[in-house]
């Protein structure tokens, strides 16, 4: 019967990598001042060192003539043959106890049965190791290594006197030359006929067009590994930055067309222009002059005519450029490769489609993997801005791998989720195994290029795969991606550093949970918060006969801080990035009340549609049930001076973003006032009303005020 081996199985193959003492390469190395390329056993020496198992003295020296105790050759040996020196038993010598320094190497080899102690139960730690302990020791070892002592001691160079006391310099060469021999040859992988694909990915890259030239380094230098690798964009190229608020996807194009992406889908955030006054008229700019094919089989354009002539329900083999597709078949290294787009049915939630429809996103896969299944195509992608563990009410990229079979790969977005290696999907909704389904994604912001290689079978199935996240910010900038920049930077560059005319004191902040603050922007009032919100109600007053009694905003809209100091227009538009418009609605104090229900449900915990607001007082409970948390819902009369309880059949006149006003964020009751036509759109910048705001104010104050009070909170000492 097999002793239990405590050592681990591929410490031999890891070691060789370092110990190649047949190789004579480490001899040309000089560690030590004592062990120059011509000694004798430079080789050992320099490999043992290299792979951390021995260590020379701080005077630059290794001693190689020291003579070797017992203990640490136990050091050594144990060492080179990377043993499990941490769950170790016992071996119970007199002279040796869980202190001594050799105490878990001597027990592991003693388990292994590599080494014994003295019949007296000692070991004796500080004696010297001779070459015929030594030769013992490897005959032990020899049982379950396939070596041959004599051969090792003369590969090795060392010269066998059975009373000699071992030194360093041997012991070294021994243990290299041991390992060296044992470890198997590398044997190459053996030829199959197996398909191999590889695709680059990136995803929710947000108008982070400064990142780009680093970006296309990337790719310039993973296409000189692969140069038939597919290159995918899995959604939301726009808002979120100041390039984006000048150009409009405009100052992104050049940079994807020279990147020569083979397809990008569509996210959420394509769609936030939607309400503007042009509509959808700089995505459809943006898609007519791409040089790539858009994939989206979940999205009827139909009813947007902006998108005549660009739209087809169908999977095409021969896509065109600057055309709005279901899917498309492509032919990379001689075989057909079937991918097709899905974008988030929560757009309409969460952006500003307009006519723009979305149509179930399981339905709509499963027509497309059966339209690549007719056309003989068994290698699918799926380009999904879905997200990874998305909302499973709306859509996500694991519900998908388990409710469609034939999905090989799903490059995902949306959720800005870092999969540092590919999420392995092999069982259906109800837990049977099927074939796997890979799932990736690069996080956001175009910090990472994601990398998959995977290889299939002849009956289109994976069977081998792997892939990474290339960071991209310890990348060279690529010099024509700058000179391709410095025009858009230039002029973002004026927008962003020019002054409003205000200086802060102090920070006006906006508090996320993501940066350990229990009250933030999501759950609780800011200051922020409450400056846009005055300034929305003011605008509002402005701009109608009709008696305002609040304004609100919605906090996942807030999107950074404004620093201390002098304020700049680039640090005002990104509090509010996303181009949003100012709307009046007409809702009834019960819908008011049950759109405060909506946003404190989920309080104390983050919500992007908590409301924030002014001309207003909220107090609530959080350790109530959801839908039953308003305690009292007050607006400002300015006729009696003095807070009003809202009525519920009273019709009030409120101010928010077009966006809230629309129903997003799941706000169902603005939804339907939309709907019945009860939403005026002003058409009013938001962060344009924010900089007004800021600048009429004469004294900012950076305390709340007690517009929204959560009576379950823990009182403030």
């Amino acid at each position: 019967m097999k002793k239990k081996r405590m050592y681990s199985a591929t410490a031999l193959a890891a070691f060789t990598a370092v110990a190649v003492g047949a190789t004579g390469v480490m001899a040309e190395e000089t560690i030590f001042t004592d062990v120059t390329a011509s000694h004798p056993y430079a080789e050992g020496i320099n490999a043992l060192t290299s792979a951390g198992i021995v260590k020379g003295f701080g005077d630059g020296t290794f001693k190689p003539d020291a003579t070797v105790t017992r203990g640490q050759a136990a050091k050594m040996i144990a060492g080179a043959l990377k043993l499990d020196t941490t769950n170790v038993k016992n071996p119970n010598f007199k002279d040796i106890n869980t202190s001594n320094q050799y105490y878990s190497q001597i027990a592991a080899l003693v388990a292994t049965g590599f080494v014994n102690g003295y019949e007296d139960g000692t070991f004796r730690t500080a004696d010297k190791i001779t070459h015929n302990q030594l030769a013992k020791i490897l005959t032990n070892v020899s049982a379950v290594y396939p070596i041959d002592t004599t051969a090792l001691l003369t590969e090795s160079k060392v010269v066998f006197n059975p009373t000699k006391q071992l030194t360093r310099g041997e012991l070294s060469s021994v243990l290299a030359t041991m390992l060296a021999a044992a470890a198997p040859a590398p044997q190459p992988e053996p030829e199959t006929d197996n398909y191999k694909l590889s695709i680059m990915h990136v995803n929710d890259t947000h108008g982070r067009v400064d990142s780009f030239p680093k970006l296309m380094t990337a790719v310039k230098e993973q296409r000189a590994k692969t140069p038939d690798a597919l290159l995918l964009h899995a959604g939301d190229v726009f808002s979120g930055t100041l390039y984006f608020n000048e150009f409009q996807g405009q100052a992104d194009l050049p940079f994807l067309n020279a990147l020569k992406f083979d397809a990008i889908t569509l996210g959420n955030h394509e769609f936030d222009l939607g309400s503007s006054p042009e509509g959808h008229k700089a995505l459809a700019d943006f898609i007519k002059a791409s040089q790539f094919p858009v994939l989206t089989a979940n999205v009827d354009f139909t009813k947007d005519s902006l998108f005549t002539g660009m739209f087809s329900d169908l999977v095409s083999s021969e896509p065109e450029n600057g055309k709005i597709y279901a899917g498309m078949i492509k032919e990379v290294d001689g075989e057909k490769v079937g991918i097709f787009g899905l974008t988030t049915a929560e757009t309409k939630d969460i952006a500003s489609p307009g006519s723009v429809a979305f149509e179930n996103y399981i339905d709509e896969a499963k027509k497309a993997v059966k339209a690549f299944e007719d056309k003989g195509v068994d290698k699918i992608i799926a380009l999904t801005h879905i997200g990874f563990d998305d909302n499973p009410a709306y859509d996500n990229d694991q519900i998908l791998a388990k409710s469609v079979p034939g999905i090989d790969i799903i490059v995902g977005g949306h959720s800005h989720t870092e999969l540092k290696e590919p999420f392995v999907v092999d069982t259906n909704t109800v837990g049977e195994k099927k074939d796997a389904t890979l799932i990736v994604q690069a996080k956001e912001y175009a910090g990472f290029l994601g990398t998959v290689n995977v290889e299939f079978d002849e009956n289109g199935v994976i069977v081998k795969h792997d892939g990474e996240l290339v960071e991209i910010g310890k990348l060279a900038d690529d010099a024509e991606g700058l000179k391709m920049l410095a025009p858009f930077k230039e002029k973002v560059d004026a927008v962003n550093n020019a002054e409003i005319g205000l200086t802060l004191a102090e920070d006006l902040v906006n508090p996320r949970e993501s940066d350990g603050q229990l009250v933030n922007v999501r759950n609780s009032e800011t200051v922020l918060g409450n400056i846009i919100t005055d300034g929305m109600l003011a605008k509002a007053k402005q701009y109608t006969d009709k008696k305002v009694v609040m304004a609100l905003q919605n906090g996942g809209g807030i999107r950074t801080a404004i620093p201390a100091g002098n304020v700049t227009t680039g640090q005002v538009i990104n509090v509010l990035p996303f181009g949003n418009t100012l709307a009046l609605m007409d809702v009834t104090g019960a819908e008011l009340k049950e759109a405060f229900e909506h946003s404190v449900r989920v309080a104390p915990g983050e919500n992007g549609g908590f409301l924030h607001i002014a001309g207003g007082k909220l107090v609530y409970d959080s350790s109530k049930e959801e839908g039953s948390r308003v305690v009292s819902l007050q607006y400002y009369d300015e006729a009696t001076k003095a807070y009003v309880d809202v009525a519920d059949n009273e019709t009030y006149t409120v101010a928010t973003n077009a966006y809230t006003a629309k129903g997003g964020d799941s706000f169902s009751m603005f939804e339907k006032a939309y709907g019945e036509g009860r939403v005026t759109d002003l058409g009013l910048s938001d962060w344009e009303n924010l900089k007004e705001q800021l600048l009429s104010m004469e004294e900012i104050k950076f305390t709340t005020e007690g517009r929204i009070v959560d009576t379950a909170a823990p009182k403030a000492e």
